[in-house]
């Protein structure tokens, strides 16, 4: 089960009885997969069948069982719930596991992280929870949220770390500089190194449409699947729209948004959309195939204050550890890159490159 699937807990088990059975092409296939009875899967069926008012289910003689056309767009729509709901379903996941460690073992570290969506920051959750024997826990507060509010939340106090994430080459008079050069000032922020990771074009299996960039998307008509504003994928997109000298409109579905990568990977997987941009984790997780365009850096932000609190200087460890840099590998386009180092954004963000003033003589 992926992380999306996981932190999304509130489900309904038909979709779990029609998954199992489409998946084992049988009654007594999908029974045995869930450790149920052929007599209770069977029943649990047909009583859903009655409440509905429609078959579920398909038999024809000498193949598999298969959904209805009425059961696969029930399933592909609870995925599609599911992926819209389960940034905040994380979030309440993260409130209560945050009051419970704060409960019971008043010595873990507590560190509020708002971030743009990625799948690297569920996974580094999970990692500080565990952590090593030789240190002291550390609890991850995640709030996932677009990049531009997560920066705003840090500087109003809300967190102690953001993230969000800048194309690798974006230079200067770009989105990124519209974006995010009011919100951080060199001096007052420090970022610290996290990973890299691939964004690109997430298309059903084959790409039956041949895309292999937002031209291509722009030109075939393809339905497009897009993020909300102030997310840091949709600045993403923008800017290389921009590099193609192509306007948002002219994608067939721009005005058309979803909350996070893992919702615009399901919106494509049920057919609702021909492509939309995000990360290679997400479309594999769902089953896609993904053409990367672009490598990014995914930065964590800090006020230059917070860099000695306990929690952060936790946190900047297990950051450098093998253990975590081989986890973050294991994730589909992503490498650790400068893990845990702090660094200056004149160093990263090419927005605070400044020429030096020559002396005057």
């Amino acid at each position: 089960m992926s992380r999306q699937a996981s932190a999304a807990s509130v489900r309904n088990p038909l979709i779990d009885l029609l998954q199992a059975v489409a998946h084992e092409g049988s009654i007594s296939g999908g029974a045995r997969a869930l450790g149920l009875s052929y007599r209770h899967v069977w029943g649990e069926l047909k009583r859903w069948e009655d409440e509905l008012g429609n078959e579920l289910l398909v038999w024809e003689k000498g193949q598999s069982a298969r959904l209805s056309t009425f059961g696969a767009k029930l399933m592909w729509a609870e995925r599609q719930a599911q992926a819209r709901l389960a940034p905040q379903i994380e979030a309440l996941r993260a409130e209560l596991e945050r009051s419970f460690a704060l409960a019971f073992d008043d010595s873990v570290h507590v560190l509020t992280l708002y971030a743009s969506h990625d799948e690297a920051i569920s996974a580094l959750r999970e990692f500080a929870l565990r952590g090593p024997v030789d240190t002291q826990r550390l609890h991850l507060d995640v709030r996932f949220t677009g990049s531009v509010d997560a920066i705003r939340a840090l500087n109003e106090g809300r967190c102690i770390l953001a993230g969000f994430h800048t194309l690798i080459d974006s230079g200067r008079k770009t989105r990124s500089e519209h974006t995010y050069k009011p919100l951080l000032k060199p001096g007052l922020h420090k970022l610290i190194g996290f990973a890299t990771r691939s964004q690109g074009l997430m298309v059903t299996p084959g790409n039956p449409l041949g895309l292999q960039s937002l031209a291509d998307a722009v030109h075939t008509q393809a339905r497009f699947a897009n993020r909300f504003l102030g997310s840091g994928t949709r600045t993403v997109l923008d800017e290389l729209l921009d590099q193609a000298n192509l306007d948002g409109t002219a994608l067939h579905g721009y005005e058309r948004v979803e909350p996070s990568h893992a919702a615009v990977a399901q919106a494509v997987a049920s057919g609702q959309c021909d492509v939309g941009l995000g990360i290679a984790a997400a479309a594999q997780l769902a089953g896609l195939d993904f053409v990367p365009l672009v490598t990014e850096r995914y930065h964590l932000v800090c006020l230059k204050s917070a860099l000695e609190q306990p929690a952060v200087q936790q946190l900047r460890h297990l950051l450098q550890t093998p253990a975590w840099q081989d986890t973050v590998r294991s994730i589909a386009g992503y490498h650790p890159q400068d893990s845990g180092q702090v660094l200056a954004m004149r160093k990263l963000l090419p927005w605070w490159h400044f020429a030096q003033t020559k002396p005057q003589h």
